[in-house]
């Protein structure tokens, strides 16, 4: 009988400890709502500031230019660009700020700028078509 005592205070001591130790666990991996927010917030800005730069590119006279002679709308281009997902529109922004940089730089002609700015217009478009 005494034995079923002290296994019956184990097992309840087993079942409390993993109750204790699942409980702490659980509590470690919360986020406070403060962060949460801020992360939020910052996403948000990186999204705008992405959305400001691309289309910047696009409304800049070479590129203008560019799409014009590749038979492309400007307006069609900059209301698709807030369409794309994050990772999509980061990505571009990084490819057209390097594309403007090389320009000013000299390192691409007008030929060459013309034909980047037909492909990304087209791609931009072409996503968002496959999204639909």
């Amino acid at each position: 009988m005494q034995r079923a005592i002290v296994r019956s205070t184990a097992l309840f001591c087993v079942f409390a400890l993993c109750f204790v130790v699942s409980t702490a666990a659980a509590q470690d991996h919360v986020v406070p709502a403060s962060q949460l927010h801020h992360a939020l917030q910052e996403a948000a800005a990186a999204r705008q500031k992405n959305i400001a730069r691309v289309e910047s590119f696009f409304a800049s006279k070479p590129a203008r230019q560019a799409l014009m002679r590749g038979g492309l709308n400007l307006k069609e281009v900059q209301q698709a660009v807030p369409q794309l997902n994050n990772e999509e529109l980061a990505r571009l922004a990084t490819q057209t700020q390097k594309i403007q940089n090389n320009f000013a730089a000299g390192a691409l002609s007008a030929e060459h700028l013309t034909y980047i700015v037909i492909a990304l217009a087209t791609a931009v478009v072409v996503i968002l078509i496959l999204k639909a």
